[in-house]
C-alpha cells in the first residue's frame, strides 16, 4: 500500500460520479485563482498566512521549469510565483511552507537536490524569504529519508522536525519513512526510522501537544497494515498509539496529521474506513477523536454523499468546530468542504464541481475570519494540465470574525511574540491574559511584542480602533 499521489488522486477523482444533493447552508464560497501551468500546477498543500497579511504556499508542478513553485496570494486573488524549482534546488514541493518565527518560511520537496541516491533526487528542506530568495539547507539522501510530503513544524527550541514518507534504516522498499529534526542553519538528525510494525509512510505534519511530545499519523504499516497513530518525544522514543483496521468501523489510511484541539484531545481523518461501503472499492473515510493515551471514537463515517477520502486533515477554527475537505463524493463527485462539531454533527459547506476545484487540501483560517484553501486539480484554465486542470485557490467565508494569531503559541516570559492579525495599526494595548505588555505596531498586521512578567495562560487580547480582537488558540506561558 502506498500513499495516493497526486495522479492517483487524480484518477479517483474521475472514478466517482455524483450521487444525490447535498444540502448545506448559503455560504460565500469563491474561486480566488485557476491555475494555468505557467504559474504552478497542482497545489497539494495548504496555504500559511505571512507577517504581511498574505498567504503563501507551494505548487507541485508548473512553473518555469515544471518542477513546482513557492507563491505569494492576496486575500484578492492577486498571485505572485516567488520560485520555481528547478531539479537542483528541489522539485515537488511537499508539505507547503511554516512560516518561523524570524518571518522567513521553511518547507521540504518530494525529489530533487544534491543526491543521487533517488532517481530525480530525493528531495530537501528549504528556506526562503517573502521576497523570494531561497536556500536549499539539506538534501535527502535516502539514508536519512527521502520523498518529504509533509510540512515542517517549528517547535517550542526553535528546531524544525518533519517527517519523510521513504528513506532511512527500515527494510521495506525504499524505506519505511522517518521522523526527523533539523536546525535553521540546516543541520538535519534523525530521531526515528520506521520499520513497519510501528508504522509506514509518515506523510502529515508533527503536531507538538501541550505536553511537548509530537504526535502524528502513518498511512501503512503497524499491527493491521493500514496505518498508525504515534507519539514521538523530542529525543525519538516513539510510541504506537493505535493501529487501523480495515474492513471494521475503524478508519484506514490516515492521509494526515493531526490537530490538538481546545479539550487536549487530537481529531484526524482517514481517507479510507469507517461503516459505510458506498464507495467504489469499499469505505469512503472518517473523522477520529483520539486521546493522548491512545483511546479512540469514529465520530463520522463518510456515505458519498456528503464526501469521500478525506485525504487532508482538520483545522479548529475560531467558533470550536472543526473545518476539512474530502478529495471525492458530495454533489458533484469532485470533492466537498465541511464542519464537524466536536461532537461529530457534519455539515456539507460546499461541493466542488470541477470547475472550482477537486480534491481539495486541507484549509486555513486567516486572521481575517475567512477560510482558505487550494485544491490539487480542476479549474478554469490550465490546457498544459490536461483535462483536469491545474487546480485552484479558493476562499470561503462562514461569517466568522477577525481574530489575532500569536507566533509561537507559547514562550517564556521576557521573550519575543509576534502578533498577526488585521487593521493593528493604532492599536492602544496587548494584554497576555489580563497582563498588559508592551509592543509596537510593525504595521496593520503585525505587532511585535514579549510576554510580560506576571502572565499565565490564556487568550491575547489587542485593542484597536475597530475594536478588541482575541487570539484563536490559548498563549501557553512556559
Amino acid at each position: 500500500m502506498s500513499k495516493l499521489s497526486l495522479w492517483k488522486t487524480i484518477c479517483l477523482v474521475c472514478i466517482f460520479s455524483a450521487v444525490g444533493v447535498i444540502a448545506s447552508s448559503a455560504q460565500s464560497f469563491k474561486t480566488l485563482l485557476s491555475f494555468d501551468g505557467t504559474d504552478g500546477g497542482g497545489p497539494t498543500a495548504p496555504l500559511v498566512q505571512g507577517f504581511d497579511g498574505n498567504l503563501y504556499g507551494t505548487a507541485q508542478g508548473g512553473g518555469a521549469s515544471g518542477d513546482g513553485t513557492v507563491f505569494k496570494i492576496t486575500p484578492g486573488g492577486a498571485l505572485t510565483t516567488l520560485h520555481s524549482f528547478d531539479l537542483t534546488d528541489g522539485a515537488s514541493p511537499g508539505g507547503g511552507p511554516v512560516l518561523a518565527t524570524n518571518g522567513i518560511f521553511y518547507g521540504t520537496t518530494l525529489s530533487g537536490g544534491a543526491s543521487s541516491n533517488c532517481s530525480g533526487g530525493c528531495g530537501t528542506v528549504f528556506k526562503i524569504t517573502p521576497g523570494g530568495n531561497l536556500t536549499t539547507l539539506h538534501s535527502f539522501d535516502s539514508a536519512d529519508g527521502s520523498y518529504a510530503d509533509a510540512a515542517l513544524l517549528q517547535a517550542t527550541d526553535g528546531n524544525f522536525y518533519g517527517v519523510t514518507e521513504l528513506g532511512g534504516a527500515g527494510k521495506c522498499t525504499g524505506g519505511c519513512g522517518t521522523v526527523f529534526k533539523v536546525n535553521p542553519a540546516g543541520t538535519l538528525t534523525t530521531l526515528h526510522s520506521f520499520d513497519g510494525t510501528d508504522g509506514v509512510g509518515p506523510n502529515g505534519a508533527l503536531v507538538q501537544a501541550t505536553d511537548g511530545n509530537f504526535y502524528g499519523t502513518t498511512f501503512a504499516g503497524g499491527a493491521h497494515g493500514y496505518g498508525t497513530v504515534f507519539k514521538i518525544t523530542l529525543a525519538g522514543t516513539l510510541t504506537t498509539l493505535h493501529s487501523f483496521e480495515h474492513g471494521t468501523t475503524d478508519g484506514s489510511v490516515p492521509n494526515a496529521g493531526l490537530v490538538q484541539a481546545t479539550d487536549g484531545n487530537f481529531y484526524g481523518t482517514t481517507s479510507y474506513g469507517g461503516a459505510s461501503k458506498a464507495c467504489d472499492g469499499g469505505s469512503c473515510g472518517t473523522v477520529f477523536k483520539i486521546t493522548a493515551g491512545g483511546k479512540l471514537a469514529i465520530l463520522h463515517a463518510f456515505d458519498r454523499t456528503d464526501g469521500a477520502h478525506p485525504y487532508a486533515g482538520l483545522v479548529q477554527a475560531t467558533d470550536g468546530n472543526f473545518y476539512g475537505t474530502t478529495g471525492a463524493g458530495g454533489a458533484d463527485g469532485d470533492g466537498t468542504v465541511f464542519k464537524i462539531t466536536p461532537g461529530g454533527t457534519l455539515t456539507t459547506l460546499h461541493s466542488f464541481d470541477r470547475t472550482d476545484g477537486s480534491s481539495a487540501n486541507l484549509v486555513t483560517q486567516a486572521t481575517n475570519g475567512t477560510f482558505y484553501g487550494t485544491a490539487s486539480v480542476g479549474g478554469t484554465t490550465g490546457a498544459t494540465c490536461g483535462s483536469f486542470g491545474c487546480g485552484t485557490i479558493f476562499s470561503l467565508s462562514v461569517g466568522l470574525g477577525p481574530f489575532v494569531q500569536t507566533l509561537p503559541t507559547s514562550s517564556k516570559v521576557g521573550m519575543t511574540v509576534i502578533i498577526l492579525g488585521n487593521n493593528l495599526t493604532g492599536s492602544t494595548s496587548v494584554t497576555f491574559n489580563g497582563t498588559a505588555a508592551t509592543f509596537t505596531a510593525v504595521s496593520s498586521t503585525e505587532i511585535k511584542t514579549t510576554v510580560p512578567k506576571g502572565a499565565t495562560t490564556g487568550k491575547v487580547k489587542v485593542k484597536t480602533p475597530h475594536g478588541t480582537l482575541t487570539s484563536n488558540v490559548n498563549f501557553r506561558v512556559t
